[in-house]
């Protein structure tokens, strides 16, 4: 039986123990740096990580930086890194909706998006959407309604509202179901949920872009 630190020759003319080195090499090289450059086709490509590497976000209109490794994602930088905790972790698995923001006028799940590529978009998080000390209608319309209990959920529901009467001004009661069928509310809110959407649809629940 061959020695495995032995080279073979009818294999790659590599031992397992220079495989080991030297993965070992290409694997530590990239946490001290910001991002690498390999060529794909002939064409260049960034690759970052999987150290941090700084980003740019614009979140509510402001222009906010922060370090991340590129497999966080958009959630964990908004909570961890700047300390924006409206957005919920419940489920982790992009069904539940408590963490929904709004990019680029679309309701989307944070968790299920890498903060590295919301860069160069437009977001919109549950904070951005009071005026001063003025609610949001759809907030407003939360309290009226009772929409909430808990209040995990409630986050999300009100960014996905907002999102949705912006596409949708004038619902119909099955247009309301349909369009939030992607938040979920474990503590069963859902009528008070539709009649606050109802309720900031006629007092302009467009507001705040």
């Amino acid at each position: 039986m061959q020695d495995d630190d032995k080279m073979n020759e009818k294999g790659s003319g590599l031992s397992r123990r220079t495989f080991l080195k030297v993965s070992g090499i290409s694997l530590s090289v990239p946490l001290v740096m910001g991002h690498r450059v390999i060529k794909v086709s002939g064409a260049e490509v960034k690759v970052f990580g999987p150290g941090k590497v700084p980003i740019q976000l614009t979140i509510n209109g402001k222009n906010l930086s922060a370090q991340v490794e590129p497999r966080v994602t958009l959630l964990d930088a908004l909570r961890n890194e700047l300390d924006l905790t409206g957005a919920k972790r419940v489920c982790d698995r992009a069904t539940c909706g408590s963490c929904t923001v709004i990019i680029d006028g679309k309701a989307v799940y944070a968790c299920a998006v890498l903060a590295i590529e919301a860069q160069g978009k437009s977001i919109t998080t549950v904070e951005g959407l009071m005026q001063g000390e003025n609610l949001h209608p759809v907030q407003q319309a939360f309290i009226d309604n009772d929409a909430q209990q808990c209040g995990f959920c409630t986050p999300g529901f009100v960014v996905a509202c907002k999102a949705f009467l912006d596409k949708n001004p004038n619902p119909t009661p099955e247009q309301v179901k349909k369009g939030l069928g992607g938040n979920l509310c474990r503590c069963g809110t859902y009528m008070g949920v539709r009649a606050a959407v109802a309720q900031a649809a006629q007092k302009g629940g467009r507001r705040n872009g």
